[in-house]
């Protein structure tokens, strides 16, 4: 049972990595947070990243490490894993329009 475990990480671990190569990842922000201990201030940095294939896949996620190319990384690996498809139609995004305001001259 451990080795089809093994497998299907194997063969998903391939699957992000075949999609790796077309996706554009994309840095929002980069955030220091400090927590106060017994001995002063201890630093830790969490990044916040964007990434999409440009086709109406996206996945966006939080990372946190105490070095800023770490976090980076944890967010990128987090938000390649919850992407989700996001409905385009002619270049734009559908939605319900609420509300409207007619203007007379």
């Amino acid at each position: 049972m451990m080795e089809k475990k093994r497998r299907r990480d194997l063969m998903e671990e391939e699957e992000t990595i075949e999609q790796s190569s077309e996706l554009i990842e994309q840095v929002i922000r980069v955030n220091r947070v400090a927590k106060v201990v017994k001995g002063g201030k201890r630093f830790s940095f969490s990044a916040l990243v964007v990434v999409g294939d440009g086709k109406g896949k996206v996945g966006a996620a939080i990372g946190k490490a105490g070095e800023t190319v770490d976090a980076i990384r944890k967010a990128t690996e987090k938000a390649k894993k919850n992407m989700f498809k996001v409905p385009i139609v002619n270049t734009t995004i559908p939605h319900e329009v609420i509300g409207l305001s007619l203007i007379h001259i």
